[in-house]
C-alpha cells in the first residue's frame, strides 16, 4: 500500500520519486519508501563532499544520534576516498557509490537490525546548473509485520525518519552552500 504525505515525501517532487535509485536494488522487497530532498546552491562536487563527511557523524541532532559530539562543521581530509564496505553514521557501511552523484548506503551487517528491519538509503546528488544541486534522498524500509502494525508502524517510522533526516539535510545544505561562497569568493580574489 502506497502512502503519500508530507511525511513520506518531504521536499521531493513527483519527478524525483519516479527516478531508479541505487537503493533498490538492496531491497527490492521493501514494503516502504521515503523521500526527502532539498535544493543546495552549491556545485554536485561541494555537496557530494559534504555526503562524505557522513562516514564520521550524522549532521543531525548531534545529542540525540551522535553521543552528543557535534558533528563537524569543516571538510575532513580523506573522507572522500571512499570505498565500499566502510562504516558510515556507525550503524551503516557504504554499499555503492559514484562520485559526485551517490552514495548508497545499508545497515551494517552484525549490527541488529532495528526495529525496522534491513534499511537502505541513497542520497543522490542532481545537478541544476553549475552552482546549483537536488539532493535527493531515498531509504527503503522492510518494516517487518510482526512488529508493529503496518499502518501505525509507516506513520511512526516516516514521521520519526523525518524529524532527524530534515535536520540532517538542511545542516548538510547549510554547510555546502558555506563551503561553495568561500570557494567563490577566494575564486574571485
Amino acid at each position: 500500500m502506497a502512502m503519500s504525505s508530507f511525511a513520506t515525501t518531504w521536499g521531493s517532487t513527483p519527478s524525483e520519486r519516479a527516478l531508479s535509485f541505487p537503493c533498490d536494488g538492496l531491497l527490492p522487497d521493501a514494503q516502504f519508501d521515503l523521500y526527502r530532498a532539498v535544493t543546495v546552491e552549491a556545485p554536485p562536487r561541494v555537496v557530494f563532499r559534504w555526503l562524505c563527511q557522513l562516514r564520521v557523524a550524522p549532521y543531525s541532532y548531534d545529542l540525540l544520534d551522535n553521543l552528543g559530539r557535534r558533528s563537524p562543521r569543516e571538510l575532513t581530509h580523506g573522507l572522500d576516498e571512499l570505498a565500499v564496505g566502510q562504516p558510515f553514521m556507525t550503524i551503516f557501511t557504504l554499499a555503492e557509490f559514484e562520485s559526485n552523484k551517490h552514495v548508497t548506503l545499508r545497515i551494517a551487517s552484525g549490527l541488529p537490525r532495528t526495529v525496522f528491519g534491513d534499511v537502505a538509503v541513497s542520497y543522490v546528488v542532481l545537478p541544476e546548473g553549475d552552482a546549483r544541486s537536488r539532493l535527493v534522498v531515498k531509504l527503503r524500509v522492510p518494516l517487518p509485520g510482526e512488529r508493529l502494525p503496518a499502518r501505525l508502524g509507516r506513520t511512526v517510522v516516516a514521521w520519526g525518519d523525518l524529524l532527524m533526516m530534515r535536520k540532517q539535510l538542511l545542516t548538510l545544505k547549510g554547510l555546502a552552500e558555506k563551503g561553495a561562497r568561500t570557494t567563490s569568493k577566494s575564486a574571485a580574489e
